[in-house]
């Protein structure tokens, strides 16, 4: 089945960030419309995001950096990684990795 996942792993620590707040998007007429909220499992995941069924737009995929970091006690400088992309076939799994460490976020398509 076609969705959007993400894994987020703490690369400061070199282990899965669990129970990080994400939530998704998705752009109509203009207007961000909320699409799922949740949290991610022991294993840093979020495997299904799009409940709904998955169709071509325009998302952005938030994580709570701020609550992650806060709940372990250590600042950060990033409040919310944002990942803002492009869904042009609805076909294809979008699995979208978030590196993240208190002073830096990155994030690539993953399979």
């Amino acid at each position: 089945m076609s969705n959007i996942s993400t894994h987020i792993l703490d690369t400061s620590l070199g282990k899965p960030a669990a129970d990080v707040r994400v939530w998704l998007e998705r752009e109509h007429d203009g207007h961000w419309r909320m699409q799922a909220e949740s949290h991610t499992d022991a294993d840093g995941r979020a495997r299904n995001l799009t409940p709904d069924g998955l169709t071509a737009g325009h998302y952005r995929l938030y994580a709570d950096l701020g609550g992650y970091f806060a709940a372990g006690r250590r600042e950060t400088l990033y409040a919310t990684a944002i990942i803002d992309f492009v869904v042009g076939d609805a076909a294809q799994h979008y699995h979208l990795p978030l590196l993240i460490s208190p002073y830096s976020y990155s994030t690539y398509r993953g399979s």
